[in-house]
């Protein structure tokens, strides 16, 4: 079975939510998945994993500093050739996840674009029959990708 592993660096819990929703959906889909915070990332599950999803929330433009760090720290796990996902949430610009995309390539991973960028909190969206399903949350309100945000 496939297996991905999600690390998250989350500073007000919408982050989390993303990683927890993006587990979930893979799950629903028969990978193996788990999400953990980068403090708790270990390198012998990255290089396990047949694909490593990161995220972080933007802070002033940028993804908060230690998950740079902890990106830096990729190389050690042999990362080159997994495929790899961004992603994060924002409340200004959002430019985080286009950050790590752009380390995950440097360490020669196939990065799946676009990045998943969600302003904000990550909300359930309705079915069209106006009920909410795990699987809808998984999909998320608010998403915005490949813009500068505002």
């Amino acid at each position: 079975m496939p297996n991905i592993v999600v690390i998250y660096l989350s500073t007000s819990g919408n982050t989390k939510a993303m990683a927890d929703a993006i587990v979930e959906g893979a799950k629903s889909r028969n990978v193996d998945a788990k999400a953990v915070n980068f403090h708790e990332a270990r390198i012998e599950d990255i290089k396990a994993a047949d694909a490593v999803a990161i995220g972080s929330s933007t802070f002033y433009y940028k993804m908060l500093p230690p998950m740079e760090k902890f990106l830096e720290s990729l190389e050690k796990a042999k990362v080159a050739g997994k495929v790899g996902a961004a992603f994060g949430s924002y409340g200004w610009s959002g430019e985080a996840p286009v950050m790590i995309a752009e380390k995950m390539r440097g360490h020669g991973m196939n990065v799946i674009d676009p990045v998943l960028r969600i302003q904000y909190q990550p909300a359930e969206k309705p079915t069209k029959a106006g009920s909410s399903s795990k699987l809808e949350d998984a999909r998320m309100q608010e998403v915005k990708m490949g813009e500068g945000g505002h």
